[in-house]
């Protein structure tokens, strides 16, 4: 199922369900039973109280051991947020980095729109050995690159999943040089959520305001929110 459908079903399960059936354990088991392909369902219910206890090995082996029904998309991403990113990349940019790339769907967007950029993916995930752009494998709290690294840095269907959002959010402007997206679901919170999430951001203000950039704007497309910040240097 592509993303706007999953949004579809997601608002009507979390806007249209009474709060007390749809956080229900009960309720959402067969979901989780269909949406984990029946493989540790107990931990992954519980994964909200859990993960915080987690090492950062734990955390990483979590992620790269996962097998859902959402692994058979190309990508998490919606229509609408890929088109916003395109239309907006600097077009003096030389080059981009995706953080939380998966199999590197939206660098291979933007190579057809900007062959000439240089491209590189960072990701929790060991490398499958079939990336076609350059691939770095880490954790995303301390990233080994320098600042300004990278003009522009795309972070898409990401900082809903880290724990230190607060640093991971200082490393993503660190080593930005000039555009900083982000793409996250608008969503509000449940404990039982398909998707391992731990931050939600429900209106778009309490995205905003953990974004460190003056100039910015906001847009909520297809059931996502899509954020552009641009860093302003001074001469």
């Amino acid at each position: 199922m592509n993303r706007r459908i999953t949004n579809t079903i997601r608002f009507v399960m979390d806007e249209l369900i009474p709060p007390f059936v749809r956080d229900s354990k009960i309720f959402m088991y067969p979901f989780y039973l269909f949406a984990y392909r029946g493989r540790n369902i107990r931990e992954v219910m519980q994964f909200k109280s859990k993960v915080y206890a987690y090492s950062p090995e734990q955390y990483a082996s979590f992620y790269n051991n996962l097998n859902t029904i959402s692994r058979n998309r190309a990508t998490d991403m919606n229509g609408a947020c890929i088109d916003f990113i395109l239309n907006s990349i600097d077009p003096t940019a030389i080059n981009i980095i995706d953080i939380g790339c998966g199999s590197g769907y939206l660098l291979g967007k933007i190579e057809q729109k900007f062959p000439a950029i240089k491209r590189t993916g960072f990701d929790i995930k060991v490398a499958t050995g079939n990336e076609t752009f350059t691939y770095v494998h880490g954790n995303i709290e301390k990233l080994p690159f320098e600042d300004n690294a990278f003009d522009v840095v795309m972070c898409s269907h990401t900082i809903e999943h880290l724990l230190q959002l607060e640093t991971c959010i200082s490393e993503l402007k660190r080593i930005t040089k000039k555009q900083l997206f982000i793409v996250t679901p608008c969503q509000r919170f449940f404990y039982y959520t398909l998707d391992e999430h731990v931050n939600f951001f429900p209106y778009k203000e309490k995205l905003t305001a953990i974004l460190p950039f003056e100039n910015f704007e906001c847009h909520k497309l297809q059931g996502d929110w899509a954020y552009l910040g641009t860093k302003v240097t001074v001469e």
